[in-house]
């Protein structure tokens, strides 16, 4: 289905067609199940928590963070 199929939608403002995308998202995170989690994204997640378990002060601070995002500006 695309939103041109659905002549109304096109005719939303732009508040609406936002609060619609919202109520989209909340009704697919409800089903979380029904959307499989790609293997090679769990595996991915746990190296991060080893890696992070092993070394748990190699975590940036926000400050640091904001710092280097700031500075790749």
């Amino acid at each position: 289905m695309r939103a041109n199929d659905i002549p109304e939608l096109i005719d939303l403002s732009i508040s609406e067609k936002i609060l619609l995308l919202e109520d989209l998202w909340d009704s697919i995170a409800r089903e979380e199940t029904a959307v499989p989690i790609p293997q090679k994204h769990l595996v991915e997640l746990d190296r991060r928590l080893e890696k992070h378990t092993a070394a748990p002060q190699g975590l940036l601070s926000l400050e640091e963070l904001r710092s280097r995002i700031d500075s790749r500006k």
